[in-house]
């Protein structure tokens, strides 16, 4: 296969495609789909197709006339930017004071963006590492930048942490989209501290969300159920039955007020995997909730008198 196609690159002529394969049925009839040569009446897979032939770059000089692509600019600032190479446009080699004159004319230039743009610079990667990270939705990035920008534009991040913001707009748009992700794992992702990210996004509820008619809404003990249950690698049925519990329980008289639904999810979870003869410790079941094993064993005591 190989030799076929260095054969091809060194004739530069295409041979006909069909008198190339051997006879796979009757009547074959051979085309390029999904990067591999199939016979569209028979389904058989003849060979790969190779994309092209690459080469390596050692210099300066092979990086640049081997370059295939372009960089790709961002949503915002300024397009047009000068490079610190020191030839021209035609490979000439420039002088001091040509070399001087553009590293002016660079510093004017990076002078001239404007201070959200320069927050924004330095806020967008950081939102695309943490969503990236965690796993989150494009959805949800999306709606976590729309927040944070009007954030900067009532700039309310002067004097305050950026990567408060950053982590603060990205829980408040899981929260919106009702997301299973807990604000634990936010701090933990970005490296900021939880007293920060709470500052922040107690003024972007306040502030921010009323303004783009978002409804936060707070997490409830059922979503994490499901996500606990599958960390956990729980069957469906029990996650199913940790659910009915919990629905049981709060029918019965369960007073959710004050306490946090990770506890109570957790405690579903450990009373269901034991009534399913499914063996899962309390310290297993506290570390995926982020929970101690006293608030466990508090909240499946409540929730077992509600059932009884």
């Amino acid at each position: 296969m190989n030799e076929i196609y260095r054969a091809r690159l060194r004739d530069k002529t295409e041979p006909d495609i069909q008198s190339t394969y051997k006879q796979c049925c009757d009547s074959p009839y051979i085309e390029s789909r999904d990067g591999n040569k199939v016979c569209m009446n028979c389904g058989m897979i003849s060979e790969r197709t190779f994309v092209g032939n690459e080469r390596r770059a050692y210099t300066i000089e092979e990086i640049q006339s081997r370059r295939r692509t372009e960089p790709r600019w961002r949503d915002f600032g300024p397009r047009t930017m000068l490079p610190t190479t020191k030839t021209d446009s035609k490979g000439k080699s420039l002088g001091p004071k040509e070399q001087a004159l553009f590293s002016r004319l660079s510093k004017i230039q990076n002078s001239l963006i404007s201070s959200i743009e320069r927050n924004f610079w330095e806020a967008k990667p950081k939102l695309k590492m943490l969503t990236s990270k965690l796993n989150i939705p494009e959805y949800i990035s999306e709606t976590a930048w729309k927040i944070y920008s009007v954030v900067a534009k009532k700039k309310l991040t002067m004097g305050r942490s950026i990567n408060g913001f950053i982590s603060g707009s990205l829980y408040a748009a899981i929260r919106v989209h009702d997301f299973p992700r807990l604000l634990d794992e936010i701090c933990e992702a970005s490296l900021t501290p939880r007293r920060t990210v709470h500052r922040s996004l107690a003024m972007i509820i306040r502030e921010v969300l009323p303004e783009l008619n978002l409804s936060y809404q707070p997490i409830t003990a059922e979503k994490l159920v499901f996500r606990f249950g599958n960390e956990l690698d729980l069957p469906i049925q029990i996650q199913k039955n940790a659910i009915n519990l919990l629905i049981e329980a709060s029918k019965n008289g369960l007073k959710r007020t004050g306490k946090d639904p990770k506890g109570l999810a957790a405690a579903c979870i450990y009373i269901a995997a034991k009534e399913g003869l499914v063996r899962k410790t309390q310290t297993k079941v506290a570390d995926i909730a982020k929970i101690t094993e006293v608030t466990l064993r508090s909240r499946a005591k409540q929730i077992k008198l509600k059932l009884n």
